[in-house]
């Protein structure tokens, strides 16, 4: 409990910290005004809390100032007494509240994000499921009016693709996307399957909340950036004009690609925000190793074992491994439509209780 109040003082401070900086006639001609903006932006719900918290923490100091002084008048100490109580439950509601805000939502859970999705054991028909996931996603980002972006991706030999990047924008992106970080399972007879036999493949999500500029500072000289052309979809332009950008942090071999548009530039500013988003990732799994859902550890080993979820088509069924009972079943083709809604709502009920081992490792 003391460990989440201090990140309730914590997010208290930086909030009404950032309001002076807003405030400040003199920020909005500073390069990081926009990013402060963001930021306050997603600290609106908790501030409103906190100040709450702060005043009600006022009157009840106030209040057994005025009981503890001698020289008061009885019938002011009277009126002190009545309103202390009042204060206090005042007080404590606050802190609650401030402490379940912290225990279910955090600072990236309002962030646009980057998703990643990579082929793993299955040969050719995981490269088809990548492509089934991927068209997945895309559907519940139109179904939430959300804006998808294609960033990276490589075909696979016999269709489908081998990886596929992406950035979703929109309010809650990532407060979303964080549980689909991990393998996903897949048991169906595939396109590429002559005798009709089922095959298991796998697929790997790595989902990263997208940071500004501003908020991870990387030393240009700890990075190798190259250009070429890219491959795919495009026309002649992609074939013939290096426009996809390359980088590779070489302090932690972190290689990233972006060939989002036809533009050098704009690929570049790109792939620089997702390597910073990575790094961000990264430095947090290490300051919290226990509620450390970033790349790292989300990605796996792409082996059968390492899922998060099934999906059984032969059964229509597929199933959530975090959760237990009969939360763990869902319909396969409304899954497939991109209708998520009610599996997600499902696990951040479980994550806000604090409940399935697996749910609160893997989304905390």
């Amino acid at each position: 409990m003391l460990c989440m109040w201090d990140e309730v003082e914590k997010n208290g401070k930086r909030f009404l910290e950032l309001r002076q900086l807003i405030e400040d006639p003199a920020s909005p001609g500073k390069p990081q005004y926009p990013a402060w903006l963001k930021e306050y932006g997603r600290l609106t719900k908790f501030g409103a809390l906190y100040e709450q918290f702060l005043a009600a923490d006022k009157s009840v100091k106030e209040a057994e100032a005025i009981l503890k002084d001698a020289s008061a008048d009885a019938d002011f100490k009277a009126l002190a007494k009545e309103e202390l109580s009042g204060n206090k439950t005042a007080l404590d509601e606050a802190r609650n509240a401030l402490l379940d805000l912290v225990a279910t939502e955090d600072e990236d859970a309002g962030r646009n994000v980057i998703v990643e999705i990579y082929a793993g054991v299955g040969g050719d028909e995981s490269a088809l499921w990548v492509g089934d996931l991927f068209e997945m996603y895309k559907r519940y980002c139109d179904r939430r009016g959300w804006k998808m972006v294609v960033q990276d991706t490589s075909e696979g030999n016999a269709g489908g693709m081998s990886e596929v990047s992406f950035r979703v924008e929109g309010a809650g992106a990532f407060g979303d996307f964080r549980f689909e970080g991990g393998g996903h399972r897949v048991q169906r007879v595939p396109k590429t399957e002559t005798q009709g036999r089922i095959h298991t493949s796998m697929a790997r999500v790595a989902v990263l909340p997208e940071v500004e500029d501003v908020e991870v500072q990387v030393d240009p000289k700890e990075v190798k950036e190259t250009f070429c052309a890219a491959g795919g979809p495009g026309g002649q332009n992609v074939n013939k004009v290096a426009s996809q950008c390359q980088l590779k942090h070489i302090p932690t071999g972190i290689t990233v690609r972006c060939m989002e548009t036809r533009s050098q530039r704009m690929n570049q500013q790109r792939a620089w925000q997702i390597l910073r988003s990575k790094l961000y990732a990264l430095k947090k799994a290490e300051a919290d190793k226990n509620r450390s859902d970033q790349r790292l550890g989300q990605i796996g080993s792409g082996d059968r074992s390492d899922r998060i979820r099934t999906y059984n088509f032969p059964q229509a069924r597929c199933t959530d491994h975090r959760l237990e009972g009969e939360d763990k079943n869902w319909p396969i083709q409304a899954m497939m439509e991109g209708k998520l809604e009610d599996v997600l709502a499902r696990l951040k009920e479980v994550r806000r209780k604090g409940g399935a081992g697996n749910t609160a490792s893997a989304a905390n």
